[in-house]
């Protein structure tokens, strides 16, 4: 068994998951959730910018701490949306890779289809005919699977971030905005057929939150809990219907994840919606996990020279 730890470098959050390793089997240490926004202002700047990446090095020096303590021998950060999308991105992922001694990968679709994927299946939801989506801060991933491995997948360039400060501009949100951002959502879903749903990320699980009537999100609680379309069209209302300082105040719901909620409800509505799902499951077992499979499977790290471009990107 190898013990790893798994880094996601997302577009609102950056997370971490230490774990066991063996085979097919992953046996949770840590997990653990920052907001940390990277994918601010990217959209319209085309890079990472230096606050956003403050608050990540900020992040990933208690992740690093962390997983020295728990004795974590390789490393894997991943990087999708916001990295991908940035000028900067590869020199940003440069930068970790030399400051904390991670191995770095930048995902395309297919790779972020596969890690999602292996990372569900991990967690031993059934995976016939079913469709897995993740809504991220700059992307929506849509995994359909059966047969035990996925067949098509789709990476929207739409996300519970990117929603918002293209479309949902006023506090809160006017009907002409929420409109205008569900059209664009529509406009972007693929053709796919599905009889059964799972959901996985931070606007999945803390719609779980708030329908469990949950103070705080708890990963065992939520893990499993099946999501009514009414549940979602519910939340989405009352969600959109307050200004930001009041969503602040709602509880079971992180002051992180407050101003881009109803962006990534929107998401969760239309596609529930495009493909006739009168409910989706939740699951507390998503990419990352499918990282730290990744993980166990990376060469021991040899020192060298700095990766190129280190220190450049901003």
């Amino acid at each position: 068994m190898t013990r790893v730890a798994a880094v996601d470098l997302g577009t609102n959050s950056t997370r971490l998951l230490v774990a066991d390793v063996e085979g097919d089997r992953l046996e949770e240490v840590v997990r653990k959730l920052t907001i940390t926004r990277l994918g601010e202002g990217v959209d319209e700047r085309r890079r990472l910018l230096p606050v956003p990446i403050a608050r990540v090095r900020n992040c990933l020096a208690g992740f690093r701490h962390e997983l020295e303590q728990h004795g974590a021998t390789r490393t894997l950060a991943i990087a999708t949306s916001a990295v991908r999308d940035a000028e900067n991105g590869e020199a940003f992922l440069g930068e970790i890779e030399w400051s904390y001694g991670f191995t770095t990968r930048l995902l395309d679709g297919d790779d972020e289809a596969a890690l999602m994927y292996r990372g569900v299946a991990a967690g031993g939801s059934p995976l016939e005919d079913t469709l897995i989506v993740d809504i991220g801060g700059g992307s929506t991933e849509l995994v359909l699977g059966s047969n035990g491995a996925p067949h098509a997948s789709t990476s929207l360039d739409v996300g519970c971030v990117r929603l918002t400060e293209g479309f949902l501009r006023s506090d809160p949100p006017t009907a002409g905005e929420l409109e205008a951002a569900a059209a664009h959502v529509r406009s972007l879903l693929p053709e796919y057929e599905a009889r059964n749903a799972i959901g996985v990320a931070g606007t999945v699980t803390t719609l779980a939150t708030l329908d469990l009537g949950l103070v705080e999100h708890d990963p065992e609680r939520t893990h499993g809990h099946r999501i009514s379309r009414e549940t979602v069209e519910r939340e989405l209302g009352r969600l959109a219907a307050l200004r930001l300082p009041d969503r602040l105040q709602v509880p079971g719901l992180e002051p992180g994840r407050a101003p881009v909620i109803v962006a990534g409800l929107l998401v969760l509505r239309e596609v529930m919606d495009a493909y006739g799902l009168e409910a989706i499951e939740t699951s507390e077992h998503d990419i990352l996990d499918g990282a730290a499979f990744a993980a166990a499977e990376l060469p021991e790290r040899e020192e060298g020279a700095a990766p190129p471009g280190a220190y450049t990107c901003c």
